[in-house]
């Protein structure tokens, strides 16, 4: 599960300083250390599985895998442990430092990244017998979990997540627009924009945040060179993106307080129907429902728009410490919690979705069935197909901030938006290179 911003921040932060030289070090949470093991062979001896904040509400689920995979594998015992959601990143790099990595551990791509780089997690495109269930998960998963420069992917993919794009249909009808044919790409979008800021005389705004590193992506700015070494959406259509965001500002297309808002402050304003879009989760649905029917009559439930035909998606995913002492127990362990029967059912139990080929065909996720968690259920399952992770995984939440404050200097006319994701790139450049 997400780390809060906070936490996120300061874990980030250490973690590529903590596993930096690590490559001596031994690894290993099951009954033996160091060294490693091949993934051939019987799955046997005893490892340790973790997961990140999923105790407190699945305790049962993840008790009953645990127990169906020891009835399969009578040579194997699992240790599950559970990590709250505050400092889960700062443990995983005690870990790594103390050699007690989990054999098998819950991590997100940004996660994984350091780990991988400094050699603790098995590359499963390159591990035989992990690589023969690659073609059980969808491409877009798969790929999801591969590590740019370090050839291969590091995870088993798990569960997915997106979130629909809410827009009010009473404001584009209002403004003239037709509210069942929402934007589908940027040039849309920034039409749309025009036109409901230009027919309510400059008091409704259509989105109250400013573009992040996703937009650019979904714009389609190349955000990376190839081998993730040096940023690049500085380059024209990166600049074309920024350019159309500060005609957007200016003319009352972004919200006054744009610049600032936090998601919850932009929640509130499309609460107040003060925006017209915003992005959300089926969470949300209650909360219109009861603090602003009129919204929820009206709602629209849409995915954000993009160039490229491919929307953002959220990954995570299952590792294999490369030096478990029982390499073998912990590659069937990993693939067993992620296999389609396995995540199927945890995605019935949370507002999640299965990253396993053909899960998403089922009716549970194609048939809307007239509840309200159905309706973005559904929604956001079909988003899912063809979806990739925009946010590069080296990106740290540092070098988020620093394209965040650009952003806004080239908004508020301080700089050009050239200058300003030139100098965004400069520093983030840098701020990779010191690792």
């Amino acid at each position: 599960m997400p780390l809060s911003g906070r936490t996120r921040r300061t874990a980030l932060a250490l973690l590529p300083l903590v596993v930096t030289g690590l490559a001596l070090s031994g690894c290993g949470g099951g009954d033996a250390g160091g060294g490693g093991s091949s993934a051939e062979g019987k799955p046997e001896g005893t490892i340790t599985f973790q997961t990140w904040n999923l105790r407190a509400n699945f305790k049962d689920y993840f008790d009953g895998l645990v127990r169906d995979f020891e009835k399969e594998n009578p040579g194997v015992t699992v240790k599950w442990r559970d990590q709250p959601a505050e400092n889960y990143a700062e443990k995983l790099s005690a870990d790594a430092a103390a050699g007690t990595l989990p054999d098998v551990v819950n991590v997100s791509p940004d996660l994984s990244y350091p780990l991988a780089k400094a050699g603790l997690l098995t590359n499963l495109d390159k591990e035989k017998a992990a690589a023969k269930f690659k073609a059980e998960y969808t491409d877009e998963a798969w790929q999801g979990n591969v590590l740019p420069g370090l050839g291969g992917a590091y995870s088993f993919p798990w569960y997915l997540n997106t979130g629909p794009l809410f827009y009010n249909k009473t404001l584009f009808r209002d403004a003239g627009l037709d509210p069942e044919k929402p934007p589908k790409n940027y040039d849309e979008l920034f039409a749309v924009a025009d036109r409901l800021a230009r027919q309510s005389g400059g008091r409704t705004a259509t989105l109250a945040g400013t573009p992040s590193v996703e937009d650019f992506g979904r714009y389609g700015v190349r955000l990376m060179n190839d081998d993730a070494t040096r940023f690049t959406y500085n380059e024209p259509k990166g600049v074309e993106l920024l350019t159309r965001y500060k005609e957007l500002h200016d003319h009352g297309g972004l919200d006054p307080q744009a610049l600032t808002n936090t998601p919850e402050k932009s929640g509130q304003k499309f609460l107040e129907q003060k925006v017209a879009m915003n992005p959300g989760s089926a969470h949300d649905l209650e909360t219109f429902k009861k603090n602003a029917p009129t919204l929820y009559r009206n709602l629209g439930i849409t995915d954000a728009p993009n160039n490229t035909g491919r929307p953002n998606m959220y990954v995570m995913g299952l590792a294999v410490n490369d030096r478990s002492a029982h390499k073998a127990a912990a590659v069937a362990f990993a693939h067993f919690v992620t296999d389609r029967k396995n995540q199927e059912a945890f995605a019935h139990q949370v507002a999640v979705f299965p990253s396993t080929r053909g899960s998403l065909d089922d009716a549970y996720w194609t048939k809307d069935d007239g509840s309200d968690e159905g309706r973005v259920r559904v929604a956001s399952a079909r988003m899912l197909k063809g979806a990739v992770n925009y946010t590069p995984v080296v990106m740290t939440e540092e070098m988020k901030i620093v394209l965040r404050n650009e952003v806004a200097r080239a908004l508020q006319g301080k700089k050009s938006p050239q200058k300003a994701l030139d100098d965004a790139v400069e520093q983030s450049n840098r701020l990779l290179k010191q690792g």
